[in-house]
């Protein structure tokens, strides 16, 4: 059953693309320098609005125009990770389906140390094992950390997310701390970090590139459409035909992170990354404030 509707025509537009959308770095960025009026302006004042700081990158992947807004700027990754550990096993581990098809088993202790696991903590999954499969389906659709720690210890431990990272040519992106730890979010920690250029193009590489074959590239790409946490971020700034695929991240300081593909209407893809912390170790996630981004973003780029 498809996740959305279109999503078969939305996969075949980026299998058929995905060798022509590499965002490269000349790309024309317009929010550097901009004025207040524009959409640099704009975003200061939600930081200000917001007591946040905001990392920002968008691309279309046709027309090259990119928008550029702290992108550069390190800021915890949290639950974004997910997508790149799930590309990992879909490149690195699979082999036509064999690996997808492995049960994996693991106790209760798994489930509770990760602090959140809607799938793997039901009864049903947690007798019966769940295979590699389903463990990527629930890391991304549903956010489950102990699916993900189960594919990091398929893996090899946080570090196999560096090191994908690295043979994408992210030379950012990193990984170091298992759920929940990763989450932390202190301001100045480098460790389990991204820019929002860094990780924006990564996904970009999975998903409309060719860094991975067009069988997994659409079993990712499905996975992000059906991603179950993000109706309040980058989903709900975006106009409502346009078709979503993305992946959310939260943890400490407020960090509250969207990253993902959206396809407006007859157009080519837009590669969206928006991530936000604040200075207030006990501040909430604000959704509202990636919603808002997002919002701009789609009208800058029309």
């Amino acid at each position: 059953m498809d996740v959305l509707p279109g999503r078969r025509r939305i996969l075949g537009g980026a299998a058929a693309t995905a060798l022509a959308v590499v965002l490269p770095p000349g790309g024309r960025a317009f929010a550097k320098g901009a004025g207040e009026d524009g959409i640099a302006g704009r975003l200061r004042a939600l930081e200000r609005a917001h007591s946040a700081r905001l990392g920002v990158f968008a691309a279309d992947a046709v027309t090259g125009r990119a928008v550029l807004y702290r992108a550069d700027e390190l800021f915890p990754m949290c639950s974004t990770f997910k997508t790149i550990a799930v590309a990992a096993v879909l490149r690195d581990l699979d082999r036509d389906g064999r690996f997808l098809a492995k049960r994996i088993r693991y106790t209760k202790t798994d489930v509770t140390e990760s602090g959140y696991a809607p799938v793997t903590g039901m009864s049903e999954t947690l007798e019966a094992g769940m295979t590699v499969e389903d463990l990527c389906a629930a890391a991304i659709d549903h956010s489950d950390n102990a699916a993900a720690n189960l594919l990091l210890r398929e893996l090899g431990g946080p570090d196999a997310v560096t090191r994908f990272c690295r043979s994408l040519g992210d030379r950012v992106t990193r990984l170091d701390r298992w759920e929940p730890a990763l989450n932390s979010g202190e301001p100045g920690r480098v460790t389990d970090t991204t820019s929002a250029q860094a990780i924006g193009r990564t996904y970009a590489r999975l998903t409309i590139g060719d860094a991975l074959s067009t069988p997994d590239r659409e079993r990712l790409a499905g996975w992000l459409l059906g991603n179950t946490t993000g109706g309040n971020r980058l989903r709900a700034g975006l106009p409502k035909d346009w078709s979503v695929a993305e992946k959310t991240g939260t943890g400490g300081y407020g960090t509250t992170n969207d990253v993902g593909i959206a396809w407006p209407p007859g157009r080519g893809p837009i590669t969206m990354a928006v991530l936000s912390t604040q200075h207030d170790p006990a501040a909430p996630a604000d959704e509202p404030l990636i919603a808002d981004a997002a919002a701009l973003l789609a009208a800058a780029l029309q």
